[in-house]
């Protein structure tokens, strides 16, 4: 069903200039996108799919290159495909997550004799038309949701407030001060280890460092430290994560929050993006990060003219954010029904 070929140059993190064609590596964050780079390196086709060393597969409607170095390789298929085939090829491989990690990496030798299940008609062809109608189908159903938690949540309303506006406008010619993560947390903490294999099920939400789940692994029953609502959550990586329920936390996760100062969800958001800006990119896992090295750590934060943490602004800027990504998509959501109906013959 599908020919397999690999990447010819080793691109690396600084490589990464914003130009040029995606670049694709291994692993689930962004669907395994690293940026973009203008570097000469072998293009690959679009209507293709990527898998990594892992078993996660990917359908990519775009053209691409590839790192060599995380054992990326493409699969094109032997026949031509429309977007939602795809999507629906790359689904039937995702059991190979399940047979392949680090101890046993993924490649195309070890795959190519694997067989995946299919749709067929009565004479026994792949059915093409059922995988476009059933990807179709499960598009309208996920909007359909997304438009139905909107209006539950209230969340439909997208017209701007005054404040928000000037939020908006105004947000690039604010004044900016960095501030120190221990001066804005009175409670700095790591997490304490529980080994998979001694995870109790309960009703515990548990978090671990990743950003599958937002790093929520399960819900045990452990005796554990329970952390609060309201609270962000920094692991080894630097991957950050706001909270707005109480759980456990693995020695691989750091927790951050105030119980001496009542700040807003919508502030707390704030802090989340800005904690996360100012560790993107230094921790890996030859430098992982523990909450104790990121008491002076540095977050930049808008200030009124006296000085202050300006919160309204914060507060505003989220909202309006909030409210420009539900307005498309509302708008995305009707488009997407109205595609979905010329598909399946509504």
């Amino acid at each position: 069903m599908f020919e397999s070929s690999n990447g010819n140059f080793d691109i690396k993190k600084e490589h990464i200039n914003g130009n040029g064609e995606y670049v694709i590596t291994a692993g689930l964050s962004n669907n395994g996108i690293l940026g973009k780079t203008d570097i000469k390196a072998k293009i690959f086709e679009p209507k293709t799919i990527t898998i990594d060393m892992f078993g996660c597969a990917f359908y990519r409607q775009f053209q691409y290159k590839m790192v060599t170095h995380a054992r990326v390789f493409s699969l094109k298929p032997s026949f031509e495909i429309t977007d939602k085939q795809g999507m629906f090829l790359s689904c039937s491989l995702n059991f190979l997550r399940f047979l392949f990690g680090y101890e046993n990496m993924c490649s195309w030798e070890k795959i190519k004799n694997h067989k995946i299940k299919l749709p067929i008609t009565a004479s026994g062809e792949i059915d093409f038309d059922f995988m476009e109608s059933f990807i179709a189908e499960l598009e309208a159903e996920r909007v359909r949701e997304l438009e139905a938690y909107l209006k539950a949540s209230g969340l439909s309303d997208t017209t701007l407030s005054p404040d928000e506006k000037s939020a908006l406008n105004t947000w690039n010619s604010r004044i900016w001060q960095e501030f120190k993560f221990k001066d804005i947390f009175n409670n700095i903490k790591q997490g304490r280890r529980v080994k998979k294999d001694d995870q109790i099920d309960g009703d515990i939400p548990f978090i671990m460092s990743g950003i599958t789940n937002t790093g929520f692994v399960k819900n045990i029953s452990n005796p554990i430290e329970i952390y609060p609502k309201n609270s962000i959550t920094i692991d080894i990586f630097g991957n950050t994560f706001y909270r707005n329920y109480v759980y456990g936390a693995g020695d691989d996760t750091g927790i951050y929050w105030n119980d001496m100062k009542d700040y807003s969800k919508l502030v707390m958001l704030f802090f989340t993006t800005s904690m996360a800006k100012s560790v993107y990119g230094k921790f890996d896992f030859g430098k992982k990060l523990r909450s104790s090295q990121s008491l002076d750590f540095t977050m930049k934060l808008p200030i009124t003219a006296s000085g202050e943490i300006d919160f309204d602004f914060m507060e505003n800027f989220i909202k309006a954010i909030q409210k420009l990504i539900i307005k498309d998509l509302v708008i995305w959501s009707q488009k997407k029904i109205e595609a979905t109906k010329q598909v399946v013959g509504l």
